[in-house]
């Protein structure tokens, strides 16, 4: 098929890598502009760009797809079908009308759930167990339109939105170039969303990270597991910055398997006052290689850390270069 590929991150190129593997003419790549980047405000390509330019294919990077000028360009380009994978610009019904099997969407999410621009990141904090990618064909809404085919896969217990999203972006690659042939073959029938259980997820900001700990030990995780890499989950520490890469939900009888025995009574006594006061955020016990924290349900066992201006390191190391006690409270 002769194909118009929209995209712009990682996520993207992964799947446009497969449309070239599987021989399909990608006839033109359309991605956001260069953007500067850090203090000397170079431009930087995005990844769909550079794939792109790897492979000789023209490239058209309009900072607002919807003008005459630029719907008029697309028509005079000869394609059977639009791919859109994390484009990141809105598609007019006009543009999405001009090829002759419309336009299909790579959306890491099983629609009708989380429709919207970070579902990756949001099936990990809302402690969902599957996700996966649907193939759709777009309409003028968000996300809204019909079902093309759907792949599902398990969302592991330790998985982290970084893990999650490399792992979506092999499956979307594989589903679209699975899917292709199928809608030239006319061999997929569109299904409607059912809009009653269709959600949104908006787009990630920093301020999401910050760590709420009178909410449950296990909610407070699922945060954790779906900000890292970014924005990541943070805290404070005595005025510093404290970011939680990694930590575990323990419950009463977790807590006891791992701090009871090494628990002073001191120690036990301080923890009992913490959590009659209801003192979420405060740390309960400290071992050599992690310590917990009293959340509104449970305890947050901390694994891994970066205090501000340090370096990204386990609890261990952590806890050898800084001054960490049962009662200190985090926040």
């Amino acid at each position: 098929m002769k194909i118009v590929f929209m995209g712009t991150p990682d996520f993207a190129r992964c799947a446009l890598e497969k449309i070239i593997e599987a021989g399909h003419e990608v006839v033109l790549v359309v991605t956001q502009p260069d953007k500067p980047k850090g203090r000397s405000g170079e431009l930087q390509v995005s990844d769909v760009k550079a794939l792109a330019l790897e492979h000789n294919l023209p490239v058209f990077q309009p900072v607002k797809i919807k003008e005459p000028d630029h719907v008029a360009y697309l028509k005079s380009i000869e394609a059977d079908i639009y791919v859109v994978a994390a484009f990141g610009q809105i598609l007019s019904q006009e543009i999405l009308d001009i090829p002759k099997y419309g336009c299909v969407n790579i959306h890491a999410s099983l629609l009708p759930e989380y429709r919207g621009a970070a579902p990756i990141q949001q099936s990990i904090i809302d402690g969902k167990k599957e996700t996966g990618v649907t193939i759709m064909q777009m309409a003028a809404g968000m996300d809204t339109g019909d079902i093309l085919i759907q792949k599902t896969i398990p969302i592991e217990e330790n998985e982290t939105g970084g893990g999650l999203f490399d792992k979506l972006s092999i499956l979307g690659a594989e589903l679209i170039v699975e899917a292709l042939p199928l809608i030239e073959a006319g061999k997929l029938t569109p299904v409607p969303q059912d809009e009653a259980k269709a959600t949104k997820c908006g787009k990630l900001s920093k301020d999401m990270g910050k760590i709420d700990f009178s909410k449950d030990a296990e909610t407070i995780r699922n945060l954790v597991r779906g900000l890292n890499p970014w924005p990541s989950a943070f805290t404070s520490l005595e005025g510093k910055m404290l970011k939680i890469w990694s930590a575990k939900a323990l419950d009463e009888e977790g807590f006891d398997a791992v701090y009871g025995g090494q628990e002073s009574e001191e120690d036990f006594a301080v923890r009992q006052q913490l959590v009659k006061d209801n003192a979420y955020g405060s740390i309960a016990a400290v071992a050599k290689d992690s310590f917990a924290v009293l959340t509104g349900g449970g305890y947050l066992q901390i694994l891994e850390v970066q205090l501000e201006g340090k370096k990204r390191m386990d609890a261990k190391s952590f806890l050898l270069g800084n001054r960490v006690k049962v009662g200190l409270r985090l926040g």
